[in-house]
């Protein structure tokens, strides 16, 4: 007993160093929409061990061995694989100079993905045909998404594009419903996803599921402060 005991204590420390090496935040869009990138598993795999090394190690650099030894693909496949992915603009690679040292040095630059995965998951709303809303500028005939994104006044992120799916899809908030809250975070001039979020969160704790009853709540906010 005294043995299994002294087990069980070791493997629950190996289970909590194991725990403690954390998690890499893998964009889902890229587990979604990889295949119609025509991206290969390899390929995938590659850009998820980039993003853990930017990550986890905060190496942007990472040598073709050191990628390699984290998979069972040959080194030669990863290095057709990187080829691939640098020919069909999925990375880059940029060249900086250290402010201290003056030493040049490289650095892949995942950018270029993001906004592949950005335009996959806009090209797939648009073919929804996701219908039109009323704006709060009464701009007719632009999907939601548009709308949001012309009052950021910039393209919308892949994880804002996942947010503001998730409130149409996962927590069924009503288009007029979420435009309301773009209105409210132009009105208090903050206009970003978060704000909005709490916003939308804010109502759903007490029960706003119309515009109507948004403007009341909100009107009974600012009459109490």
């Amino acid at each position: 007993m005294k043995t299994t005991s002294i087990e069980q204590k070791h493997e629950q420390a190996l289970l909590q160093a194991a725990m403690k090496e954390g998690t890499v935040a893998v964009p889902t869009l890229l587990l979604k929409y990889y295949k119609r990138l025509k991206l290969s598993e390899l390929e995938a795999m590659i850009l998820i061990q980039l993003i853990a090394f930017l990550d986890k190690v905060k190496n942007d650099f990472p040598t073709i061995e050191e990628i390699q030894a984290l998979m069972s693909a040959a080194p030669e496949q990863v290095i057709a694989g990187i080829q691939r992915l640098l020919k069909e603009k999925f990375i880059s690679i940029d060249e900086d100079i250290d402010e201290i040292s003056g030493i040049q040095y490289e650095r892949y630059n995942l950018d270029p993905l993001y906004t592949k995965l950005a335009a996959a998951y806009l090209e797939e709303q648009a073919a929804k045909r996701i219908r039109p809303s009323k704006t709060i500028h009464a701009d007719k005939g632009k999907d939601i998404f548009s709308i949001i994104e012309k009052e950021f006044a910039r393209p919308l992120t892949p994880m804002e594009l996942e947010g503001i799916s998730s409130w149409l899809d996962k927590d069924n908030y009503r288009e007029e419903l979420i435009l309301a809250a773009l209105k409210e975070a132009v009105f208090a001039g903050k206009v970003h996803f978060r704000y909005m979020d709490r916003i939308l969160l804010e109502w759903s704790r007490n029960r706003v599921a119309t515009v109507e009853q948004a403007k009341e709540f909100t009107q009974r906010f600012r009459n109490s402060r």
